[in-house]
């Protein structure tokens, strides 16, 4: 049979084992909420929110439970008035450095990737 066998049943997790974790690191907001509070250090909801930009109020909540929930930050509250909440990237979370720098280092390409594009949508016009 040409191409070998067709596998049948095979989970995203089993045709490629590191989608799990793309899932977990590269969802729309984690990757800038984790790189401010690498950067930043610890923030309150509206320093992420200022910094970040673009981010509603809704999705930076829905990402930082999440977040929290995945063990890539924690969340402190401060019993005062008025009540304090601040954010920072755990330890799991730091541990993302290696795969941030390596990502970094071959940003560079995408001026690259940029021009593979302009020369595919010549051809296809």
């Amino acid at each position: 049979m040409a191409g070998g066998p067709k596998v049948t049943g095979t989970t995203p997790e089993l045709a490629c084992p590191i989608a799990p974790v793309v899932d977990i690191v590269f969802s729309r907001w984690t990757t800038p909420i984790l790189w401010t509070l690498n950067e930043y250090g610890c923030q309150r909801f509206v320093e992420l929110q200022h910094r970040i930009g673009t981010i509603t109020p809704k999705v930076l909540t829905q990402r930082l439970r999440q977040m929290e929930r995945d063990g890539l930050i924690t969340r402190t509250y401060h019993a005062e008035v008025p009540p304090r909440v601040e954010y920072e990237i755990s330890e799991l979370g730091r541990s993302l450095g290696p795969l941030f720098a390596t990502l970094a280092e071959w940003s560079p390409n995408l001026d690259k990737v940029e021009a593979a594009r302009i020369a595919y949508d010549a051809k296809s016009r």
